[in-house]
Formats: C-alpha cells, structure tokens, sequence
C-alpha cells in the first residue's frame, strides 16, 4: 500500500438551510478553495443565543459540503483506491459521482471511503457532506468538517491488510545486566485479497538505513507470524526516544507485492501495586498533563506543525506524560510523542449512554462503540508512546450496575485487541457518588433523564462552589462504594480530583494501581508526595497543559463586578486553565509543576496583574494563580505582588539592586509585596545557603510593533510558521499594558490562516486580518503554499508603529511529520 496525502484542490461550501436535494445544484456555484485541513466552525460567528452555547465556546455549527475530483490512473485496474479519513466533525456522507460510498458519524473515528467504481483514466468527482447543526454537542470546543488529514491510499490486490501489522515487544535486556544484550520482538502481519501461491513475508528492522535484524516466513491462511532479535538494542523510553523503521514486505517468488513502514520503537510496560509502572524495568513516574484536540487560534484543525509545537513545548517544560481529552489523539500528536519521548494515555470518549449536553453522542454509544475502540487501536497498537488506554472520562452512569457491566464489556475488549498496555477509566469520586444517590441513575437507553442529571459539568460547579469539596469528597465511604465496581473492571484506577482517598484506598485495595488521570495544577504538591511516597500510584495528569476554546471561563479570574463562576458568559471563548495559553505563553501554573518536579532550579518570578490592584478576583480554583511573568506595568503605581517559584529553601528578592528580603518558600513559592518601580526584579534562590539559579525580569523601555517568527522557514503547503507581533522595546521585551489594534497581510507564496491573542473574552475572531494585542502580544500563523519564494509577513499598528519580517518558503512536498520535526 502507498499513501500520499489527498489535501489539496477542494472547494468549500456553508450552508446552514441546505436541503438533501440542494447538494445537486453546487456544481454551479463558486465555493471557496481550501487546502485540508480545514475547520468550518471558527470562521462562524459567535453568539449568546443558541449554537454552542458556553459549552463550545458560543461558536455555532451548521451543513457544509467540500468537494473536489479525481482522476483514477491506467492502473486502476490492478490497483485499488481509497480515500483515508483521519477525522470528520459532523456526520458525515461521501459522494463518488453521487453515489454515497462511505457514512460515518463518529468524530475521532478514522474512516476510508473506496474509490473502485471509478474507471481507469476517468475523473470522477466527490463530495464530502457534513452535518454539525446540533450543538452543542460536546463539553468543550469541537469545531466542523474535515478537520483532520485526508489520504489516498493505492491498495494492491493481495495486500497487508490496512491494520495488518502487529509489533510486541516480547522482552528487553534486564537493567544492569552485563555482557551481549538481545532485545526479542513479535511481528505479526495479518493480509487480505485473493490469496497467491508461494507467498512469503520479510521484515526488516532497519536503524539509519542499515537492516539490524530480519526474519522471513511462509504464509498461513491470511497470516504470517515472525519473530526478530535485535543485537545490542536502542530502547524506546521519555529519555531515550529511539525508533528503527520496521520494513515488512509481502513477497511472491521474490518479489515485493506489497510494503509497509512502521515507525516504532522497542519498549515493554510491566505495572502492578508493588513495584508501580515499570517501562524496560525501569521505574517511571508520570509527570503528566492533559491537552484537547484543538489548536487554539487555527480551531481544530489538525496540521502536524501545531501539534509538534504543543508537544515539543510540554516535553521541554518536564512533563513526560499527556492524557488525550477526552478522544483519541491525532496521528501527528502520537507522531511528534513517539519521536520526542512522551507517554501517553489515549482516551476513548467523554459520554457513554447518558448525555452531558443535548446533543452529544450518547445515543449512538452502545452500537457504535466497538468500531471506535477498534479505530483508536489500530491507530496506536504500535507506537511506543501509548501506554495506557482510557476507556472513558467521568462517566457518571459507571457507578451503576449497568454502567459497571458496559465498563467490563468495554475494557474486555481492548484487552482482546490489545492484551500488551493495561485500561483505566478517569473517575470523578465526586460525581460517581452524586450519580449513585440520584433517582435519575440508569443505563440512559431511555433518553435524557427528566430530573437534572449528575453530569462532569454538574460536578464541577458544585466543586467550584463549595472550594475543596470535590477533593475531600472522595474520602468519604459512599465515594468509595461508587467506585470501587467499576475500578475492578479495568487494570489501573483512574481518580480525577481524588488524590485525598488515595492512602485509604491503597489500605483497602492493596492490590490496586492508581493513577491520578486528572488534578487541579494548585494541588500538585500534595499530590506528588502521595506518588512519591507510593509505588502503587504511578503519577499524575493535572487540568491543563495546554489551554482551549470552550468550557469557557473554567479556570480564568475575573475582577470585581465581572461575572464569576466557572461558566462564563458571552462574549467568552476560553477555558483559561492551561500551563501554556492558547499561544504557547506559560505562566505561573508552569513554575509551580516545575518547582514541584525539581525539573530547574532556575526560580520563577511571577507577578499579580497590576492593572487589577485593588479589584476583589473571583478565583477559580482551575487555576492556582492569575501572576504573569512581567515586571512591565508602564505607569502604572500601587503595591505589586510577586510570587517566586523554586525548589531552594530560601528566596531573596531584588528590585533594582536593593534587597527587598528573603522568604522561606511555602508550597514551593514565596510570596512578597513591594510598591512598583521599573527597573529590574530579580530573584535569587538557595538551598543550605549556597545559590542555586536566580532569574530576572525588566521593565520594557518605550515599545515599539515588533516582529519575531519562531521559525523562518515554511516547508510546503502543510508548514506552518509562527508570528509573534509584540509592543516591546529593542531588547524585546513585552509592555504588559499596553493594547494595540494590529493590521497584518502577507505578500509571496503563503496565507495568513490565523491571528489571535490569549485574551479569554473577546468579541474578535480568529481568521480576520486584524486584533488586538493581549498583555502586548498578537500571533499570526501563516501556511506555505506548493510555491517557492520570499514570504513577506507586515503588520501595522494605530499607535506603535509597523514591522516586518521575511520567511523562506520552498514549496517542497514533503511527509507532515518531516516538516513538523523541525526546530
């Protein structure tokens, strides 16, 4: 099989009356050209009334038809053709030449679409519908249409079949041992079409072009099963990411039929409550966060580049670990994961058979859950980076009877599918305790429940409401009897806000794994001495690593008379809890977690928004602190908060030279107040009296619109490059207050696709050409184009001035993981 992506030359059409019978007449109407992937939600307006409502970010959906066409090569008639869809938001129905050839309406689920009926030489014309007019339809922002990749697949008549390759590595050298070490893997290759006498299959594991071990084997029935020793093996962990290319060829009479690469790695998971996760027998700790499926200002649309972004910054941040929430992850996240050394936790979905919003995809759950579970396999079972399945996310309907049995049902089944990484399910102690006391509980098939359901949003509200209750509230015995059936059903316990129950449930189930698969970032200390000083609890996943659209106003503060609570209102559209924001800008969350791991011992300096001194926060307990890390208040005056975050015993803080003290660090940060003064504030952190870092931060000079990019070059019409447009003075530092509206075109063989702020209510959107700055700052994301040449990015502003930079576009096509590797 060959697969080459299917990305270009489509048109797009929006529709939100379009009959089944209006499809017909688009042929003669203009749509606008776009390049997959391509979201149709963030171009839509935004409203209070209806859509998606605080859910998705108050983003409406709709109908909308891509299409675009084919012409099948001479070939066609020995060679099979398909359309590979990544990901469709919205039912979908695929059209060849009118004829529906493909249906699909699970969100996360990969799905082909065939292409034999087109004869060879013709040209055939397809249509992709969506329809995503029922929202909300999630608990946070999903975006519409084809969001993800699509490819073409060219398919031989005896072939491996499209999930055909099965790697398990059987056994590793022991830690410490000495002499020749010998790495053992299983290579199972599955085949499919009219079988062929005398069929054969070799596999290659291949380490920078050199073959370092093979097997070749016969054929049995549709299968063939093969076994490699590789010779003083590179294993595949967080710290050492090392993948061979497994080449696995289908021979007939020596010749190569069929092929296939497989980018892999050699690593095995041991768990139990004794000795805890154990990859290559070496003990690892999961130093985890959670991410969602968008992209910030792109929406969800899944480029490469952006997701080896995400990645690349939390894996540089010490984490080692991400949870997809609450769906699969992207094959370009697991791409850059396997790559970059992260582990992760793939998660199934969010609803089972009882809704949490109107339209979500509960109806569908008990027929269609089978497929789904076989998708995510299929896209994971042999990335080194996957070591946990999850099989759902605060399902309330799993402290039931009927809940419990779909939870066995379910983690039966991957196991069947997957016997080599261990289930969890995340449980919210909180809400399977409210679920089980209400009179509304069952299996859902009936519909929604006439009283007002224990749902994850309920929970957090009442959490958000009543401080600690949701942590505390996992100690409690009726917290324990909710959770202890479905908690049999799956290898490791999954507990989200439940860290408090940990001790008592390890005396109870001392046979029990558990894992904290989410948390609350301010909590991480406590935490962590529970994983530390418990082998049976083998890290943590804290909410969240990385800020989204929708749930909006979950974690960020609002001041005095704005609107509080943890469901903001219009004009909303961020969740607000991430280590990094919408952007990639990290602030105080992220000093805490690398306090608490010890990960630098380089402090962190963060300081209280100044131009809201004296306005009474409304916290929201998703996020443990609204400090900033700027030392830039222009002229503004009043007295400064100022948080230190280190791993040292003692802080001494400096402004401008002058010793403002030193603080014994409390929860991993030390906490001063001193009126505001530009300058420079440094602090400066000891263990036993001896520095061990010290940071500063200054004060901007008279600022100016300047440009940066992160990367200058664009590699293609799947690259993409990241503008940051600031008010900064000439040693780039950011003026904190300052606002700006910024104008922004491109000139050569690029787009602008996006430009956005962090700023968590706004009126403005994400694909305009202008905005306004937030803390100083505005991103432009910009895409190549299959042309080469000078891309020429200017912005302008009403008061700063205007800037300018040069990107260097090659044109070349190229693999979305190559071009997403880049620094």
């Amino acid at each position: 099989m060959t697969t080459t992506l299917f990305t270009g030359g489509w048109t797009f059409h929006r529709d939100h009356n379009l009959d089944a019978n209006a499809v017909l007449e688009l042929n003669s109407i203009a749509g606008l050209p776009v390049r997959l992937p391509h979201d149709a939600m963030i171009a839509q307006p935004r409203t209070d009334q209806g859509g998606s409502g605080n859910h998705g970010g108050f983003f409406t959906g709709g109908r909308y038809t891509y299409r675009t066409s084919w012409t099948a090569p001479e070939d066609a008639g020995t060679i099979t053709y398909r359309l590979m869809f990544e990901g469709v938001y919205g039912v979908a129905r695929v059209l060849v030449d009118g004829v529906e050839v493909a249906h699909n309406d699970s969100p996360y689920r990969e799905f082909t679409a065939s292409l034999a009926g087109v004869r060879p030489g013709s040209t055939a014309s397809i249509v992709v519908e969506v329809d995503n007019r029922a929202t909300p339809n999630s608990r946070w922002y999903t975006g519409s249409g084809i969001y993800r990749p699509v490819w073409l697949q060219a398919l031989t008549r005896r072939r491996i079949a499209g999930d055909g390759l099965r790697v398990v590595t059987r056994s590793v050298p022991v830690p410490g041992a000495t002499g020749p070490t010998r790495a053992v893997v299983d290579v199972k290759v599955a085949l499919e079409g009219p079988r062929v006498a005398g069929e054969r299959v070799l596999a290659q594991f291949e380490r920078d072009g050199a073959v370092v071990a093979q097997a070749e084997g016969a054929v049995s029935v549709d299968a063939a099963d093969l076994t490699l020793t590789l010779d003083e093996p590179q294993l595949w962990s967080h710290d050492n990411p090392h993948l061979y290319d497994l080449r696995v060829r289908l021979l007939v009479g020596g010749e190569a039929v069929d092929e296939r690469v497989e980018h892999t790695g050699l690593r095995t998971i041991e768990v139990d409550a004794r000795r805890g996760l154990r990859i290559n027998g070496r003990s690892v700790l999961l130093r985890g966060t959670a991410v969602h499926h968008d992209n910030g200002p792109l929406g969800a649309a899944t480029f490469a580049a952006a997701e080896w972004r995400r990645a690349r910054a939390l894996k540089e941040a010490g984490f080692n670990a991400v949870r997809s929430a609450h769906n699969p992850l992207s094959r370009s996240f697991l791409d850059a994961c396997d790559a970059l050394g992260l582990y992760v936790m793939d998660e199934l979905t969010d609803v089972w058979v009882r809704h949490k919003t109107p339209h979500d995809e509960a109806e569908r759950f008990l027929d269609s859950w089978r497929e789904d579970v076989a998708s995510m396999i299929a896209k994971d079972r042999n990335r080194p980076s996957v070591i946990l399945y999850s099989i759902g996310n605060e399902i309330a309907e799993s402290a039931t009877p009927e809940g419990v049995a779909i939870a066995h049902h379910i983690s039966r089944h991957v196991r069947e599918q997957d016997p080599t990484r261990p289930t969890t399910i995340a449980v919210n102690p909180l809400l399977a305790m409210m679920a089980s006391r209400s009179a509304s509980a069952g299996t859902g098939e009936q519909g929604p429940a006439e009283r007002s359901p224990a749902t994850s949003t309920l929970a957090n509200e009442v959490a958000a409401r009543m401080g600690r209750l949701m942590v505390l509230a996992s100690r409690l015995p009726a917290a324990e009897r909710a959770t202890r059936d479905v908690f049999e059903a799956v290898d490791v316990a999954g507990y989200n806000y439940g860290y408090a129950s940990y001790p008592a449930a390890r005396r109870r189930h001392p046979h029990r794994v558990i894992v904290g698969t989410e948390s609350l970032l301010g909590d991480l200390p406590a935490i962590w001495k529970r994983v530390t000083s418990d082998p049976g609890v083998i890290g943590d996943f804290s909410w969240t690593g990385w800020d989204y659209l929708g749930e909006v106003g979950l974690g960020y503060w609002s001041y005095g008379s704005e609107p509080g609570g943890i469901a903001k209102p219009y004009p909303g559209v961020l969740a607000g809890c991430g280590a990094f924001d919408i952007t990639g800008i990290s602030g105080a969350a992220l000093m805490l977690v690398q306090a608490v791991w010890g990960t630098t011992d380089v402090p962190g300096i963060a300081v209280r928004p100044l131009d809201r001194a004296g306005q009474r926060p409304n916290r929201s307990p998703w996020l443990p602190s609204d400090a900033v890390a700027s030392w830039s208040w222009g002229q503004l005056s009043g007295t400064a908060q100022i948080e230190v975050y280190t791993t040292g015993d003692r802080v001494e803080l400096l402004l401008n030279g002058q010793s403002l003290g030193r603080r014994t660090p409390r929860g991993f940060v030390a906490r001063f107040r001193t009126p505001y003064r530009p300058g420079e504030l440094t602090a400066i952190a000891y263990r036993g009296g001896v520095e061990i870092g010290r940071r500063s931060l200054r004060s901007a000079g008279a600022p100016r619109l300047r440009a940066r990019a992160e990367s200058a070059d664009l590699r293609g019409p799947d690259d993409l490059s990241y503008v940051w447009l600031e008010l900064a003075d000439e040693a780039g530092t950011v003026a904190s207050t300052h606002e700006d509206t910024i104008s922004v075109s491109v000139c050569g063989p690029a787009t602008l696709i996006a430009l956005g702020s962090a700023a968590p209510s706004t009126t403005e959107g994400f694909t305009s050409f202008t905005r306004t700055t937030f803390r100083g700052r505005v991103l432009a994301i910009v895409r190549g184009t299959d042309e080469s040449g000078e891309v020429t990015v200017r912005a302008s502003s009403k008061n700063h001035g205007d800037a300018s930079l040069t990107l260097t576009a090659t044109g070349s096509t190229r693999h979305l993981v190559a071009a997403a590797r880049k620094e």
